[in-house]
């Protein structure tokens, strides 16, 4: 895709922000064709990694306990859980919905099953499910965790999907930028002629289409 034609709706689309009371967020949104929802095997689910980041600040929410808990603190974590937080957090319904609206979840592959039975059902309808840190240092699994957007299936009949890839505080550059990493990541699942078309907007914005 032309990296100029994404540069220009990215700024045809900030010039639409106008005058909010909060920071808006620049959404990338995919529209398909030739793929059948209904089926498992076609749903989306694709982790992207921004490489210029979301343009704010990323609380990451910790599942874990000893050595890798304080690895966690150490690294900056926005709150930490081990086991019996974890069962005190399943007990706290609004806590948890707080956390969900502005956190990203990683957690200790240990406490992977205890997450999942305690709250799966909450996290997992959101989208929220936490990441293993698996392979790599806790620092950088939170780092990672602080550009990383998830784009999901929207049910078994839309054949659309979006996610954030930025927000308005930032550059076109950077958003394109970011725009490719989330574009390359839906292409390498579906391949380009099942992209139907692109748009950018932002979260009070209109669409602006890129392609």
């Amino acid at each position: 895709m032309d990296r100029k034609k994404i540069t220009e709706s990215i700024n045809k689309a900030l010039e639409d922000k106008g005058k909010r009371k909060f920071t808006q967020s620049v959404e990338f949104i995919v529209n398909f064709r030739g793929i059948d929802f209904t089926k498992a095997e076609n749903r989306l689910n694709l982790d992207i990694l921004l490489p210029k980041g979301k343009g704010k600040q990323q609380n990451v929410v910790v599942f874990a306990d000893t050595q890798v808990a304080l690895d966690a603190k150490n690294a900056g974590a926005t709150e930490i859980f081990d086991a019996a937080g974890i069962a005190k957090l399943a007990q706290d319904r609004p806590r948890l919905v707080s956390l969900m609206k502005t956190s990203e979840f990683i957690a200790q592959p240990n406490l992977m099953i205890q997450v999942g039975k305690s709250l799966g059902q909450v996290l997992g309808s959101k989208g929220k499910l936490p990441r293993p840190i698996a392979g790599i240092p806790v620092k950088a699994a939170i780092e990672q965790a602080k550009t990383r957007v998830r784009l999901l299936s929207k049910g078994k009949y839309l054949p659309v999907s979006q996610c954030i890839i930025g927000s308005e505080t930032m550059s076109a550059d950077d958003i394109a930028e970011n725009f490719e990493a989330a574009y390359e990541k839906v292409k390498a699942k579906v391949t380009e002629p099942n992209i139907k078309s692109v748009y950018v907007k932002l979260s009070m914005g209109k669409p602006v289409k890129v392609a």
